[in-house]
């Protein structure tokens, strides 16, 4: 089988700890390359068994054996990466938020596509296939119409005073963190996109980023979600999606991989309760979907379209926090993935 060759940009903990270990698991990826900048990186390179070390980005960016990179780097810097490792020709699986803007989103994805290269959004909770197995469920009719959605994402942040989530110019704040997957949850959830979303923030005075935040979204269906992501509260990754008959409970919907890569769901239904349990290596299937895309010619599990619609969604949160009014979209030509 080809194997795509991979280059990381940045040693950031996520690719250190989760990306780069999975690149070895999957089947058609291998990783060739680590760039950093300083010398820092060689030995970082020799410790998770790299070939090569690059003290700039830019050099990892003109070897010509990388096909695809990973980009890890602090949320500001994706727009820049992401064209410049385009322009290199080299495909791009970039971190989400992919952009700070729905704005920025738009121009990656149209450079990438001018440049013939493949985009995907790291959203690797995503792959895992609970998450089939939910929308399986919830289309089979067993807990009724489908009523209302609810996600949960946090963790109490001990670092404040370095931990880059705090800085407002590299894109901090637990919605840009840790909402965008609630909000592309919901949109996978229902195959829509939202017509209404309002938005609500508990604000740190000296960032200037939100530290809680509170939102809802509806649906033309009907369908209510409602969501809240903190760097204030205990750790939750899960979701709710609650019928007329019944209800089904995911509590590690975006984590799985921290118990193992064992998904829980969890039926209530008919005065009954199950629990099915569903096994998937959520970053390997990201590496490996990506791979395959390029393989193969095709869209990646995440299209540029769907980072696009979630980064509107995102800055309509934005803009309701800021105004405390509620903010109409629209949903034209979205099939909600």
């Amino acid at each position: 089988m080809k194997r795509i060759q991979w280059g990381v940009l940045s040693t950031a903990k996520i690719g250190l700890t989760q990306v780069i270990p999975a690149i070895g698991r999957a089947e058609n990826a291998e990783l060739t390359a680590i760039a950093s900048r300083g010398d820092k990186v060689h030995a970082i390179a020799e410790e998770h068994g790299i070939s090569k070390a690059y003290e700039s980005y830019e050099a990892l960016l003109a070897d010509s054996d990388i096909d695809a990179v990973y980009i890890p780097l602090p949320n500001h810097l994706h727009k820049e990466w992401t064209l410049k490792a385009a322009a290199a020709g080299k495909h791009v699986l970039c971190e989400k938020p992919a952009a700070l803007t729905a704005e920025e989103a738009e121009e990656m994805v149209a450079f990438c596509q001018g440049q013939n290269v493949k985009f995907a959004e790291a959203f690797m909770y995503q792959l895992h296939p609970q998450h089939g197995r939910v929308k399986e469920i919830m289309a089979s009719g067993e807990i009724g119409e489908i009523r209302l959605i609810k996600s949960s994402h946090s963790f109490y942040m001990a670092d404040r005073d370095t931990n880059i989530r705090m800085n407002k110019k590299m894109g901090g704040g637990s919605l840009f963190d840790l909402g965008c997957y609630s909000v592309q949850a919901f949109r996978h959830l229902t195959g829509a996109e939202p017509l209404e979303v309002q938005a609500f923030a508990e604000m740190d005075k000296a960032g200037g980023v939100d530290m809680t935040t509170h939102g809802w979204l509806r649906f033309e269906s009907g369908i209510r979600a409602l969501f809240d992501c903190s760097f204030d509260m205990v750790p939750r990754n899960e979701y709710e999606v609650i019928g007329t008959k019944g209800s089904i409970r995911v509590p590690y919907a975006f984590r799985p991989d921290i118990v193992g890569g064992v998904g829980t769901i969890i039926v209530k239904a008919a005065d009954e309760q199950r629990t099915e349990e569903v096994d998937g290596d959520s970053y390997r299937l990201e590496v490996e979907n990506f791979s395959s895309a390029i393989l193969e010619d095709r869209e990646p599990w995440i299209s540029g379209d769907s980072t696009i619609r979630n980064m509107r969604v995102l800055d309509a949160c934005y803009e309701s926090i800021a105004t405390g009014q509620s903010i109409q979209l629209t949903t034209e030509g979205s099939d909600g993935r």
